[in-house]
């Protein structure tokens, strides 16, 4: 046993403060059952949406290219480089098909930033019914996403005043706002410290292994392109559902 000790690794864990077990666990449901009506939804027209920002994505410049690898020797790659400054992609990852869909690329991701992203989305479909599963950011419950989902769906009424009255109000009464079942697009928000659940997050490690991690970008437009790149090709060669599991044991692509 004492030769399977690894002192010199470390990983990130989390505990999480659960306020109240039996909401989480059926926000935890929700989202899981989704996933797995994702495919029948599909059928119906329905779209089921995993949607985040990857922020801060660097593009670093290797100061000299990389050295290929040879028998015994692996790919050595430069250590010193130069930045060119940071991109933000928000990204749509389609449960039932596995692609991404209708990316954002640019510099910021503020809270108009992300209604443009939904806003972009759903003009793929406009008259289409669209559930996004989403993490409680605060960008996520916008008072600008209100409005805007509001008047997408032809809701008339008085949304009130933010930070005095109505559904405007504050997060909590925008969320409930967001996460109405009766509306043609809405949100399903993951419980507090469970990025795990958001089906996005692992096709974020799959952008981070097979093309960040490696690449050299002379630009912030050369990343961009880059990243656009790399989403055609993945929609084309790779793109699949993830195996949902609901015990919690690794998605398998």
């Amino acid at each position: 046993m004492q030769g399977q000790l690894k002192p010199h690794r470390t990983r990130y864990w989390l505990n999480p403060t659960i306020d109240d077990e039996a909401t989480f666990q059926v926000n935890v449901e929700a989202v899981c059952d989704l996933y797995r009506q994702a495919p029948a939804l599909h059928a119906q027209g329905i779209h089921v949406i995993s949607i985040d920002e990857k922020t801060g994505i660097q593009a670093l410049e290797r100061i000299h290219p990389a050295q290929p690898m040879q028998p015994g020797q692996p790919e050595r790659i430069e250590y010193e480089y130069r930045r060119h400054g940071t991109q933000a992609l928000i990204a749509n990852f389609e449960v039932a098909t596995g692609k991404v869909i209708a990316p954002t690329v640019q510099d910021t991701r503020t809270e108009a930033d992300f209604v443009a992203h939904v806003q972009q989305t759903v003009a793929t479909d406009p008259q289409g019914q669209w559930l996004f599963v989403a993490d409680q950011l605060n960008t996520h419950k916008s008072a600008t996403l209100v409005e805007w989902i509001a008047k997408a769906c032809g809701i008339d009424e008085d949304l009130g005043v933010k930070g005095e009255r109505g559904v405007l109000r504050d997060m909590n009464s925008r969320a409930a706002f967001l996460q109405d079942e009766s509306h043609r697009i809405r949100f399903v928000y993951t419980p507090k410290h469970c990025s795990w659940l958001n089906q996005i997050e692992i096709w974020f490690g799959i952008l981070s292994r097979r093309l960040l991690k490696r690449a050299s970008f002379t630009s912030r437009a050369d990343l961009k392109g880059r990243i656009f790149q790399f989403i055609d090709f993945f929609n084309e060669t790779l793109a699949k559902p993830f195996r949902w599991t609901y015990t919690g044991r690794p998605l398998v692509v």
